[in-house]
């Protein structure tokens, strides 16, 4: 990655489909913004349509990994780790809001020189995809959230987790136990996950959960959809644990919006069933190219004849 802003080098071994936390091959920056630098992964062509991916809290950017070889075939794959999260900075001095998150997201879009992109986001990472078109529609497409809550009425899980700051950094036990309800029963909780949870620090760890809660308490992710006009994917597992599974359906009311739900999955269906949440990530955005060379019309619609007119 040529990154003048920054430093680069390559990150990762070979991806095996469908297994998490695979270790994906990508080209790897530390771009220098605000709040501290933020880690950057690239996978795919540089020419192919832009998708960003927005992990959720208490995660990073690894927990696409096995999604990332059947996205990068049609995708130039952009990750990051928000602010607080993975390799990136953990700012003692806060700037972990939606709002600065999404603007970060923008900031990495504009440095690789991205124009217009298909947004992701897991969890609390769709909110910060939601918050980016409200601040920068031009640079968004289309928007996929998975496992994102609709409203604040429909969170069943406590925030933290029972997890203060005098238990912190918390032991295995504790981690797994706090995690255990973003997933399906009897889904073994990834080490790597547990790692990345105790390599947080308080401080982010808790100021991230409570911007999710800020943003969705101002408005409902669907009454922000609604207002953006965007394209909009919804993939939930139907044994999520952290939202009620019924309130997905209130993703009706955004206008086309297209709702897919994993009936064995919980809360994190890219860890849980990373294959098939690639597969209908991807059939999403090829029903956008397909729509945008229909909407181009035949090569001759601009003014001259098409070909048999």
């Amino acid at each position: 990655m040529n990154n003048p802003d920054g430093h680069s080098s390559v990150a990762g071994g070979t991806a095996t489909a469908g297994e998490p936390y695979a270790g994906a091959s990508a080209e790897e920056a530390f771009l220098a913004l605000d709040g501290g630098e933020v880690h950057v992964l690239q996978d795919g062509p540089q020419d192919a349509p832009a998708l960003l991916l927005i992990h959720g809290s208490a995660s990073s950017a690894r927990t696409w990994d096995a999604m990332v070889p059947a996205l990068a075939a049609a995708h130039r794959v952009i990750r990051l780790d928000q602010l607080g999260h993975g390799l990136s900075a953990k700012p003692a001095e806060g700037g972990y809001g939606i709002e600065e998150q999404a603007g970060r997201a923008a900031a990495v879009l504009d440095r690789l020189g991205v124009a217009r992109a298909v947004v992701a986001g897991h969890s609390g990472g769709g909110f910060v995809a939601v918050a980016l078109a409200e601040q920068r529609p031009e640079l968004v497409s289309a928007l996929a959230l998975v496992g994102t809550g609709p409203r604040l009425d429909a969170f069943t899980a406590r925030a933290g987790g029972g997890i203060g700051p005098e238990q912190w950094p918390p032991d295995d036990e504790q981690i797994r136990r706090f995690a255990s309800s973003g997933f399906h029963p009897g889904f073994a909780v990834p080490q790597e996950l547990v790692d990345e949870l105790r390599g947080m620090a308080f401080h982010a760890f808790a100021a991230t959960a409570q911007a999710s809660l800020a943003y969705l308490g101002r408005r409902p992710i669907p009454e922000r959809l609604a207002s953006l006009g965007k394209p909009v994917q919804v993939v939930y597992g139907e044994l999520d644990a952290r939202w009620e599974p019924a309130s997905f359906a209130g993703y009706a009311a955004v206008p086309g919006a297209r709702l897919d739900a994993l009936p064995h999955c919980g809360h994190t269906p890219v860890l849980e069933d990373p294959a098939g949440t690639a597969a209908l990530l991807l059939d999403f955005t090829a029903g956008l190219a397909a729509g945008a060379a229909g909407a181009a019309g035949p090569v001759g619609a601009a003014g001259q004849d098409a070909p048999g007119d």
